[in-house]
C-alpha cells in the first residue's frame, strides 16, 4: 500500500526513501505536531531560555558528575554551556510567576562534549525541557505515574498520526509499563542495566523505568544521577523499543524535584555537599523555590523513532568523525 501526502508543494511516497529535504519538513511537522500536544497536555506555556549559565551560580545540569561542560570567560566570570536547563527551569516558574498545575517548556540546545557518539549519541542535543508547579502533597509516585501517562499519551497520538500520514507500523500499546530499577533486579538478577532495559523494553514495547540513582542489592546504581535536582525516589525514564535499531531508546528523563531533605540526602551520599553552599542549594534548603516536577523529551530522537531512521543524524545536523560518515555512507545512510 503506498501512502502520499503534500506540504507545500512537495509530494512524499511512504514507499521510498525520504529525501534530505522530505526528511527537514518531515521533522518539523512532527516536531510542531508534538510540541503543541505535549503543551496543551500538562498545561504548559512556551518560553525563551538560556544557552549558558553563570558556573558559580550552580544552575547548570551536572548530568552523572563525570561530565564536562564547555565553557568560556566573559571578564572574570567562568560561563557554561548548558548540559540541560533541569534547575534554571524552577528558577524560572518562580520569577514568572506560575500556579499551581502549570508549567513551561522550551526548546533546549545543548553540547555535551564527552558524550560517546553512536547512532543515538550526539554531542548536540536538542529537547524539550519542561517544569510544572506541584502542590506537596503531590510529591508522590501516583502523580509521578498520571504525568507519565500524559506524555505517554502525546506520543502515542503522534505516533497514530504518523502512522496515517506515513504508512509506518510503530506496535505500540495503548498503555505504558511501569517498571522500578528493583524490579528490573529481581527480574534479571544477573544481567547488566542495560540488557535489563533491552529484555524489558523489547517485551512491553513502551515503559518508564523508576527510582533511578540510589544503588540496588549489587550496591550499584541502575544508572547514574545528578543529585541536586531529581527526588531518585521519584524520577524514572519513558523507553520506547526500536525495531529499526532493535534497541531500546530513551526519549525521555523526568522526575519531582528534590526537596530539602531528598537534596542533602543524595548530595551526601555522593560526597558532594560543598554543593549546598552555591545559590540554587541554598534556594532549596530556604524553602524560597516551588515544588515542581519536569524533564526532558528529545526531539531528535523522538523524530527518528516515528521516520524509522537508524542513525540519529539523519535527523539533526552535529559532528560526526569521518570514520563514522564513511561507514554511514557504506550502509546507505544519509546525514543531515
Amino acid at each position: 500500500m503506498c501512502f502520499y501526502y503534500s506540504l507545500k508543494g512537495l509530494y512524499f511516497n511512504s514507499m521510498k526513501k525520504m529525501t534530505l529535504l522530505e526528511t527537514q519538513i518531515a521533522i518539523k511537522y512532527l516536531k510542531d505536531k508534538f510540541e503543541s500536544l505535549l503543551a496543551k497536555k500538562l498545561s504548559l506555556v512556551r518560553v525563551s531560555a538560556p544557552l549558558f549559565v553563570e558556573e558559580s551560580t550552580g544552575l547548570n545540569d551536572n548530568l552523572s558528575g563525570k561530565e564536562e561542560s564547555v565553557s568560556f570567560y566573559l571578564q572574570d566570570k567562568k560561563i557554561e554551556i548548558v548540559h540541560s536547563l533541569a534547575k534554571w527551569k524552577r528558577y524560572a516558574l518562580k520569577e514568572y510567576h506560575f500556579n499551581v498545575g502549570s508549567g513551561l517548556y522550551t526548546d533546549m540546545n545543548a553540547i555535551r562534549k564527552d558524550e560517546e557518539m553512536d547512532n543515538l549519541h550526539s554531542i548536540y542535543v536538542d529537547q524539550w525541557d519542561w517544569e510544572k508547579i506541584i502542590d506537596e502533597k503531590d510529591r508522590s509516585r501516583k502523580y509521578l505515574f498520571k504525568l507519565v501517562n500524559q506524555i505517554y499519551s502525546v506520543i502515542y497520538k503522534v505516533a497514530q498520526i504518523s502512522e496515517k500520514k506515513w504508512g509506518f507500523v510503530y506496535n505500540l500499546p495503548n498503555k505504558i509499563i511501569k517498571v522500578s530499577t528493583k524490579e528490573l533486579e529481581k527480574l534479571y538478577p544477573n544481567k547488566t542495566p542495560k540488557d535489563r532495559e533491552y529484555l524489558f523494553t523489547k517485551e512491553h514495547r513502551a515503559i518508564f523505568i523508576f527510582q533511578i540513582g540510589w544503588p540496588l542489592k549489587n550496591k550499584l546504581p541502575h544508572d547514574l544521577r545528578a543529585a541536586d535536582y531529581d527526588d531518585w525516589k521519584l524520577n524514572g525514564d519513558i523507553i520506547l523499543f526500536d525495531d529499526e535499531i532493535d534497541a531500546p531508546i530513551e526519549l525521555s528523563s523526568m522526575g519531582i524535584r528534590v526537596d530539602k531533605d531528598s537534596l542533602v540526602k543524595q548530595l551526601t551520599y555522593k560526597d558532594e555537599l560543598s554543593k549546598l553552599n552555591n545559590p540554587y542549594c541554598q534556594s532549596i534548603l530556604n524553602n524560597e523555590l516551588p515544588f515542581t516536577v519536569g524533564g526532558g523529551i528529545g526531539q531528535s530522537r523522538l523524530c527518528m523513532y516515528y521516520l524509522k531512521k537508524k542513525h540519529i543524524g539523519e535527523v539533526q545536523s552535529s559532528y560526526w568523525p569521518e570514520e563514522m560518515k564513511k561507514k554511514l555512507i557504506e550502509e546507505g545512510i544519509e546525514i543531515l
